[in-house]
């Protein structure tokens, strides 16, 4: 564990993920800000948030892998792919990078216009049990784009990873704004709430439902459609930051052939 955390790469990575919550939390709530002189449309509003986590995995992706959501993050955890504390660290930084992020934005916003801070609410008569099952839908199909976008296993015509994400982030709000806002993201969601002080009885709804849907993707790929061959003490050793046991190197074990 020591030999991970108290790296200046590991640290770079961890502040990465900070900054990038950060100017990703503040793009997003902008864009859903209700200007006197103009109200955002909803594709305004998607456009920003895909955009942006575009533009955010394109800068910053080769230091942290710009995970920039605490759900993406338990996920490759427990599709073994980075450590418990690897994990720990950058659910942390996205917190508060995420809060700060939204007070910055609250600071430099007219009074009239920050209004709620574009918090995560139940809209449309939808009950919590509805908005959880279109979050987790929604974050399932994110997660799944990611996992399959930045898999180096891939010898297919892969494409821009940045832009296949920001485009199902986009996609994500096109249809989950009229639901829930969409959130996809506990940062994103818990960031507003914060800063305004206001928690719904339903904002548990913003942190199950993409936790649980990023986390049904990572069991998913990473263990049914394109699984990793490696024995049990490697898998522990991933979690742990140990050298691997065996020869077997993770993605070693050749993958099914794509065709397009």
């Amino acid at each position: 564990m020591r030999k991970e955390v108290l790296t200046l790469a590991f640290a770079r990575a961890v502040f990465v993920e900070f900054l990038a919550t950060l100017i990703f939390v503040f793009i997003g709530l902008g864009s859903a800000l209700k200007w006197p002189s103009a109200l955002p449309s909803i594709l305004q509003i998607s456009l920003a948030f895909g955009l942006g986590i575009a533009t955010l995995v394109q800068a910053f992706g080769h230091i942290s892998g710009a995970h920039i959501n605490p759900a993406v993050t338990i996920a490759f955890f427990v599709g073994n792919q980075i450590s418990f504390f690897r994990m720990l660290f950058y659910v942390v930084a996205q917190l508060v990078g995420a809060i700060t992020g939204a007070g910055i934005l609250y600071g430099v916003t007219p009074a009239n216009t920050h209004g709620n801070l574009a918090i995560n609410a139940l809209n449309n008569n939808i009950t919590p049990g509805q908005a959880l099952v279109v979050e987790i839908l929604l974050t399932f199909q994110l997660a799944m784009c990611i996992f399959a976008s930045t898999d180096n296993r891939r010898t297919d015509n892969l494409g821009s990873p940045a832009l296949s994400i920001g485009l199902s982030v986009c996609l994500g709000h096109l249809i989950g704004i009229y639901f829930t806002g969409c959130s996809m993201n506990p940062a994103r969601s818990f960031a507003p709430s914060v800063i305004m002080r206001r928690f719904s009885s339903a904002h548990w709804v913003f942190w199950v439902g993409p936790i649980l849907g990023a986390v049904l993707a990572a069991l998913l790929y990473f263990y049914i459609l394109v699984p990793y061959c490696m024995n049990m003490p490697d898998r522990i050793a991933i979690v742990k930051v140990l050298p691997l046991t065996s020869a077997t190197e993770p993605g070693s074990c050749p993958a099914l052939p794509v065709h397009s």
